[in-house]
C-alpha cells in the first residue's frame, strides 16, 4: 500500500531559493564590463560564480527539505 503523503510546511530556508532567482533577474546590476577578472567582462563572471553560489545556497534549502 501507498504511504498517505503529509503535506509539505513552508520553510524559511526556502526563502534562500530566491537569492540567485533576484541577482540573476536583475540584469542591469551586472550589464556592465569593467571589472574583468583573467579578460573575461564582468557580465559573464558574474553569472558563471552565481553558479557555484547557487549550490551554496540550494544545498540548506534541500537539506531543510528532507527533514
Amino acid at each position: 500500500m501507498d504511504e498517505p503523503e503529509t503535506p509539505r510546511r513552508f520553510r524559511a530556508v526556502n526563502l534562500l531559493l530566491l537569492l540567485p532567482f533576484a541577482a540573476l533577474l536583475w540584469v542591469p546590476s551586472y550589464n556592465r564590463i569593467e571589472p574583468e577578472v583573467a579578460g573575461v567582462p564582468f557580465f559573464y563572471w558574474y553569472q558563471l560564480l552565481w553558479i557555484a553560489l547557487g549550490v551554496v545556497v540550494l544545498l540548506p534549502a534541500y537539506l531543510g527539505s528532507r527533514k
